[in-house]
């Protein structure tokens, strides 16, 4: 339950402001068709943390011990000053999409989301957590609990945000998971 709920937290904060968020927010402003821009998400982000899930999984059987664990607290310090950077989409949306609402969210919000912060948070949280489906469902939440709402208040949601707080509160909670990742390594449990 833990591993869930710090997935859910962490991923549902980063979102704030992301590219992906954005991507929902131009998607929605664009198509007006809410539903399918959602289960779009949905699906997208399930597939994509799944596979990332599973990245994280392998490396913590692959790696010793120490070695992940060192890892995990590069990452970790590594993903607080990218939480610091701010992101920003190009136009990759067409006015008419070519292959539907559902298909198009699908494809850019996939694509959008490999290599993204919350993509490598999943990959980090099922290596340190070894705990695949409690993370993939809790960062799945998050993304969902960021886009949701962002899918239906469009453009008026992303300027009432204050996501330069909001990143700096979750670079500040990935800085706490390096030291306490650091902390297991260098004193123990």
């Amino acid at each position: 339950m833990y591993a869930f709920l710090i997935s859910t937290g962490v991923v549902a904060l980063a979102e704030m402001g992301d590219k992906t968020q954005l991507l929902a927010l131009l998607l929605a402003a664009r198509y007006q068709r809410p539903l399918p821009i959602i289960l779009a998400i949905l699906v997208a982000t399930i597939f994509n943390h799944a596979l990332a899930g599973l990245l994280g999984t392998m490396l913590a059987q692959w790696l010793s011990p120490t070695m992940l664990g060192w890892i995990l607290v590069v990452s970790f310090l590594a993903m607080a000053i990218w939480m610091l950077i701010p992101d920003s989409i190009d136009d990759e949306v067409s006015t008419a999409p070519k292959y539907g609402v559902f298909l198009t969210t699908l494809l850019l919000f996939f694509l959008a989301e490999m290599g993204d912060k919350t993509q490598i948070a999943t990959v980090a949280l099922a290596a340190e957590y070894q705990a695949f489906v409690s993370v993939v469902l809790g960062t799945t939440l998050g993304m969902m609990l960021a886009n949701v709402p962002a899918v239906f208040l469009g453009n008026k949601f992303a300027g009432a945000l204050p996501t330069q707080w909001v990143h700096r509160i979750v670079a500040g909670v990935f800085l706490l998971l390096a030291f306490a990742a650091a902390s297991r390594l260098l004193w123990g449990e």
